[in-house]
């Protein structure tokens, strides 16, 4: 087991990776930047160190100053997080090669389902179904109308290097083919440095499921369940939930049988999670997150599985002390992304917090690294706070869900709290009948 874990991260899921090490007996190394000298994850870790100013290319994406910080803490290990560098397959290489553990995958890996056309064409290769498309970047106007005539408009050009809806763009006829590609290729030069797109047929009312796995380095492989993460506000998760209200028995264990079987034969180690589009009864992989995902604490919560401190066993070498038959489904459970933003405009709203009461009791928890006179700067992701409610079945999550909120207090600065009591209390929701389009109709970004 490792003696000291440096967690190469800010905010919830520094805290959150935090606990799990001080749990096991690992003492931990914060890094922060300037803005954040009075964090909670700095505050409660055993060391900290100061790696750069504000900026996150100065501080949480400088590379030559985590290492250094590892090296002088005399760390045994990294913990990425999400976000920031958790997916760098160079930052995987470096940490390795500089002799520190990397509890993630490998940098192999990585780079295989960061680029999201190998990524398909490996999907494909492991037996698991596509979206109708292009079988690699597309490079001019006319393979887009070839493809348009051949699969049927609306079609979705999406960045091979993308992710949070930069870089994609819906076309619902040829006339609109010729501005949507230029569009797109601006704009995933701009965000990640490659103009490279493909194509996929657009599905109108699918719904966002993704598969939980956990792999050793011995070939076991296990599958936790499935989440639904179709509500979403400009391709970003918003709330999602576990077991999804789509889904049946028959479904679930397919799907997730699918997906642990592809784990396996790619030779995969640690946690990922396998993500599909799912409309009329069938399945669409559309990417691999080869991280710890915001939403794993749902997963956590009906499954009872720690999935940091197995991050954490797998990264030293252990065995996974359960096998998918172990694995038991208990009950329901929703997670609401509490981000400090204007719950009508979206408006970002950094800030002292002035008051701060997170709600309690039975089947509630908080991840969440706010306190009363945090001052949230403005530098970093809005994300604030992760309420999670469990519950026997649905309904009562639901019930859990509702008290939850009206208990909880932020003061000083505008958060998503109202926006999520107003979407919970829609008829759709209670119903689990949305899909990824339908909170963006609810706030009027959608006609």
């Amino acid at each position: 087991m490792f003696d000291k874990v440096l967690i190469a991260n800010r905010g919830e899921i520094a805290l959150r990776i935090h606990r799990a090490c001080h749990e096991m007996g690992i003492q931990t190394v914060a890094i922060h930047s300037t803005a954040d000298n009075d964090a909670m994850h700095v505050r409660l870790a055993d060391e900290s160190v100061c790696i750069g100013p504000p900026p996150a290319k100065d501080s949480y994406l400088n590379i030559p100053a985590i290492l250094s910080a590892a090296t002088i803490t005399g760390a045994d290990a990294i913990h990425p997080g999400y976000g920031f560098l958790s997916e760098n397959a160079r930052f995987a290489e470096l940490v390795e090669e500089h002799g520190f553990t990397f509890i993630g995958p490998t940098p192999e890996h990585i780079r295989m389902m960061g680029d999201k056309i190998v990524a398909k064409q490996t999907a494909a290769k492991l037996g698991l179904p596509l979206v109708p498309g292009s079988p690699g970047p597309v490079d001019n106007l006319d393979e887009i109308k070839a493809l348009g005539q051949e699969i049927g408009y609306p079609v979705l050009i999406k960045a091979v290097a993308g992710g949070g809806g930069r870089g994609m763009k819906v076309i619902d006829s040829e006339a609109q083919a010729e501005e949507a590609f230029t569009l797109a290729r601006q704009e995933a030069t701009a965000a990640f440095g490659n103009g490279a797109v493909y194509v996929e047929k657009y599905l109108g009312k699918p719904r966002h499921i993704e598969i939980q796995i956990l792999a050793d380095t011995h070939g076991n492989v296990v599958h936790l369940g499935e989440r639904d993460c179709s509500l979403q506000r400009r391709h970003q998760k918003v709330l999602e939930e576990t077991p999804s209200p789509a889904l049946n028995r028959e479904m679930r264990e397919r799907i997730g049988g699918l997906a642990a079987d592809a784990i396996r034969e790619m030779g995969y180690r640690g946690v990922g999670t396998l993500e599909f589009l799912f409309q009329d009864g069938e399945f669409y992989f559309i990417e691999m997150n080869t991280r710890l995902q915001v939403e794993h604490p749902i997963t956590e919560a009906i499954t009872g599985i720690d999935l940091v401190r197995e991050q954490i066993r797998v990264a030293t070498g252990g065995t996974l002390a359960f096998t998918q038959a172990d694995i038991k489904f208990a009950g329901h459970a929703i997670e609401c992304r509490i981000n400090a933003e204007n719950p009508e405009t979206f408006v970002p709203s950094p800030g002292r917090v002035t008051d701060y009461h997170p709600p309690g009791g039975l089947g509630v928890r908080v991840d969440s690294a706010l306190y009363a006179g945090y001052r949230m700067p403005p530098y970093y992701d809005s994300l604030v706070a992760k309420l999670i409610v469990a519950g026997t079945n649905r309904n009562e999550c639901l019930m859990r869900l509702r008290r939850a909120l009206e208990e909880y207090v932020v003061g000083g600065i505008d958060t998503t709290i109202p926006l999520h009591q107003r979407l919970i209390a829609q008829p759709d929701f209670v119903n689990g009948d949305y899909n990824i389009h339908w909170l963006e109709r609810l706030v009027g970004l959608k006609k």
